[in-house]
């Protein structure tokens, strides 16, 4: 079996377990989202060596304590402001020549850039009306369509590298061409898929995916330059490991729960 199929069964079967999960109940999406974390947390202990029992640990004492069990507005809140913070602070890094510094501070990145990531990505499709899995399955369809058409347009025109140091295939061209699709998806989902939010909304959550899913991407590019491996694991045949497959949206969540709170306090 050649690679491009071993590839494709490989990414059809996560898909189809993420969706199938997503929307059978609140439960098996938190479960689900779980697991991913621990194998994402288990990855990046490897690349900044750090303790993997003691990484996993802590996380799923974390991840249990603020996904499972309900937790006050305020603490969510925070939860969110620490996690920006903490992705505000990686985006700084990648023009940093002090390149060893997230390294060196590996329980701080792994709390704020992926165990509170997870965290926020479990609150984001609860809301008033309670668990709505078609919010946080738009949204991955939104990386997703940024990421295939940021391949295709940067293949076919890109020409001016976007951010050759960390990763040289990546184009301007590209990295346009993905967003300017992704909103075209967001209007889509509007209308068919997630209509209780407004088109304005949609549109700037596929901004975020595509701006932020794109730096998501580079930061994890980053963190494997740095420990010099080409895949954070081997767990996904074809695709490498969960941290590959979920750097965009680790990125994305934090900044789209954050839109949401900013609405739901100006509505």
């Amino acid at each position: 079996m050649n690679e491009t199929v071993i590839r494709s069964l490989s990414g059809l079967v996560y898909i189809s377990i993420l969706i199938f999960a997503t929307h059978f109940s609140r439960e098996s999406f938190i479960f689900l989202f779980g697991l991913f974390m621990l194998q994402t947390v288990s990855e990046f202990a490897s690349l900044v060596k750090l303790p993997r029992l003691w990484a996993v640990v802590a996380s799923a004492v974390i991840f249990i304590n603020f996904s499972v069990f309900p937790i006050a507005k305020w603490m969510e809140l925070g939860v969110v402001v620490l996690s920006v913070i903490t992705l505000i602070l990686l985006m700084v890094w990648l023009f940093d020549r002090n390149q060893k510094q997230f390294m060196q501070s590996g329980w701080f990145t792994l709390t704020g850039y992926i165990i509170f990531s997870f965290v926020c990505i479990t609150k984001i499709p609860i809301v008033k009306e309670g668990f709505v899995p078609s919010i946080i399955i738009g949204i991955f369809i939104l990386i997703w369509t940024n990421d295939t058409f940021a391949y295709l347009v940067g293949k076919s025109m890109g020409k001016h590298k976007l951010f050759e140091r960390i990763s040289p295939k990546k184009t301007i061209e590209g990295f346009v061409g993905g967003m300017v699709f992704a909103i075209l998806a967001s209007i889509l989902i509007a209308a068919y898929y997630v209509p209780a939010f407004s088109f304005t909304t949609w549109v700037l959550i596929a901004v975020i995916a595509s701006i932020f899913g794109t730096v998501g991407d580079l930061v994890e590019s980053k963190f494997k330059r740095l420990a010099n491996v080409k895949d954070s694991g081997n767990i996904m045949p074809g695709h490498g490991g969960i941290y590959d497959r979920l750097d965009s949206i680790i990125f994305v969540a934090p900044f789209v729960l954050l839109l949401f709170k900013v609405l739901e306090y100006v509505s």
